[in-house]
């Protein structure tokens, strides 16, 4: 798939910024799957993500083909065309923050599986003030998602 749009960023990301929370290690280990690639990740990667490839802010992922089980934990300031392309590639795991937005509902209705998550605290410390959503599409993404806990 070739996608034509604007860039979403105008700079390579030098340092982190406040869309930068990171995942903790211990849900990829529930998890127990391998991803083809991370869609959103900071500079340099993180290390314990289990994926063969990774675009950063300066790849602009939403700019890029996606292919195989991707993990997408996204800038949260801007998560609708995130959430638009996670759903139309239909394969990996997504990491949101529960929120009143249109997407979210969207997100609600067509992904294969969802699991809440009240209190969630990030690797970096930051502990968000509203819960966080774990979304799922593809049959082993499912059953991996529901190592997690409860999933609807």
């Amino acid at each position: 798939m070739t996608v034509t749009q604007a860039p979403l960023f105008g700079l390579e990301q030098a340092e982190p910024t406040s869309d930068d929370v990171y995942t903790p290690a211990w849900v990829f280990e529930r998890l127990g799957l391998r991803f083809d690639l991370d869609v959103a990740s900071p500079p340099g990667g993180i290390p314990w993500i289990p994926a063969d490839r990774f675009f950063t802010q300066a790849d602009d992922g939403l700019a890029q083909p996606w292919h195989g089980r991707v993990w997408m934990n996204p800038p949260y300031s801007r998560c609708t065309p995130w959430v638009d392309r996670f759903l139309e590639h239909s394969d990996g795991v997504a990491l949101l923050p529960c929120n009143k937005s249109r997407w979210f509902a969207t997100l609600w209705e067509e992904a294969d599986a969802l699991h809440v998550s009240r209190v969630f605290q990030f690797v970096n410390n930051v502990s968000i003030s509203f819960g966080v959503i774990f979304a799922a599409m593809g049959d082993d993404n499912v059953e991996a998602l529901r190592r997690l806990g409860r999933v609807r």
